[in-house]
């Protein structure tokens, strides 16, 4: 993310984990960037991950539609077929 996070978050996070200012920093702007991701690297990352588990398109597209509406940030509610247009174009 590049930016300081906002100061109140960083002091919350540092009272509530014992972690140091600038560690307490760091996490935020991980966990910012990683639900920054966007929806169409979400859908063809996890589905790359699940196919390497050995799951089927069927199952994996209906988790991934319910860890989309699931996520901190929504993502549109996107249909199987939207879903495979993503992975297949």
């Amino acid at each position: 993310m590049g930016d300081v996070p906002e100061q109140l978050l960083v002091d919350h996070v540092v009272a509530s984990t014992g972690l140091t200012p600038a560690e307490a920093a760091r996490v935020i702007d991980d966990v910012l960037a990683f639900h920054a991701e966007p929806v169409e690297d979400y859908v063809r990352r996890r589905h790359a991950e699940l196919k390497t588990y050995g799951a089927k398109n069927d199952d994996i597209f209906a988790r991934i539609a319910q860890e989309l509406a699931g996520r901190v940030v929504a993502a549109p509610r996107l249909s199987e077929r939207q879903l495979r247009r993503m992975i297949y174009g």
